[in-house]
């Protein structure tokens, strides 16, 4: 069930194909709440026996990994295209203020993001 709700959060917030690969600024500041309603929620997950842990962890790391996600959207503000993701409050590739890597760190003891971006190098002309 917890697996279930993270993709239906990704899917409606984050841009997934439920909404076209559509989102905003404010989808992802929706999502963010309703991921945090799910990581206090995945704190009760419990387990029978190893299979079953390791799901647990599994579905947990999942969780890390869509809020990474959605964490590096909210700080690109562009749209990347074809095939990723279109931001309905900036629609356009912008390709002198965006052409580089957006990185991030998280602090397990805090909960806080730090997302920044890396110069792209092109290697291949």
């Amino acid at each position: 069930m917890l697996q279930q709700r993270l993709q239906k959060i990704m899917d409606e917030y984050v841009g997934g194909v439920g909404t076209w690969y559509m989102t905003s600024k404010y989808m992802l500041e929706e999502g963010f709440y309703y991921l945090g309603l799910l990581k206090e929620d995945s704190y009760h997950m419990c387990a029978e026996n190893l299979h079953e842990l390791l799901r647990a962890w599994e579905n947990f790391h999942r969780i890390l990994a869509g809020e990474a996600h959605a964490r590096h959207i909210h700080f690109r503000e562009e749209t990347r295209y074809p095939g990723y993701y279109y931001r309905g409050d900036f629609l356009a590739i912008d390709d002198e203020n965006w052409k580089c890597f957006v990185n991030s760190t998280y602090d397990k003891e805090t909960g806080e993001w730090n997302v920044f971006k890396r110069e792209y190098h092109q290697l291949i002309p």
